[in-house]
């Protein structure tokens, strides 16, 4: 019985520590280096369970391009600069998220998690050739999100659409 007790006090004591290390910032990882437009492309899906792309099918042997594939956003209003001024509105009224970078073609933001803290990158980016907006968003850390950036995404694009 002791065992088991101190077992449970270890546990207990392990979750305690990882909770206020998720509120310092611990669990938060970093801002990739590699994010925005480069080629006419955001960056690629993440090679597992946690990311959605509007332009995954632009990687057609990618391992995660079915899970990953996610519709673009169209434009509202005839034009990009007054969609995404509509989209960064949206996106600051969503819980969690802060918009990071905002330019003329492209937004940035960030959403977090509300209890560990976990940080998920989300781009928009206006992209003439189709005339739409690309999204994309992707976990900092971990190999599975549990479906958590397509329902913020399709959140995102409910809350867009209304607009």
């Amino acid at each position: 019985m002791g065992l088991l007790k101190a077992l449970l006090y270890g546990l207990l004591a392990l979750v305690v520590l990882v909770l206020i290390g998720a509120q310092f910032g611990g669990l938060s990882g970093h801002r990739p280096s590699d994010l925005g437009v480069t080629q006419g492309r955001l960056k690629p899906p993440s090679l597992t369970r946690n990311s959605v792309s509007s332009q995954a099918d632009l990687y057609p042997d990618h391992p995660q391009r079915a899970h990953a594939l996610l519709a673009p956003l169209p434009l509202r209003h005839g034009d990009a600069t007054t969609s995404l001024r509509t989209l960064a509105t949206v996106l600051q009224t969503q819980p969690g998220i802060t918009l990071v970078e905002q330019r003329p073609d492209y937004l940035y933001a960030q959403a977090q998690t509300r209890w560990l803290k976990f940080v998920d990158d989300l781009e928009f980016w206006f992209n003439p050739a189709r005339g739409v907006i690309e999204v994309r968003s992707a976990s900092r850390l971990g190999r599975e999100d549990a479906g958590l950036n397509r329902r913020r995404m399709e959140n995102i694009r409910a809350a867009y659409l209304r607009q």
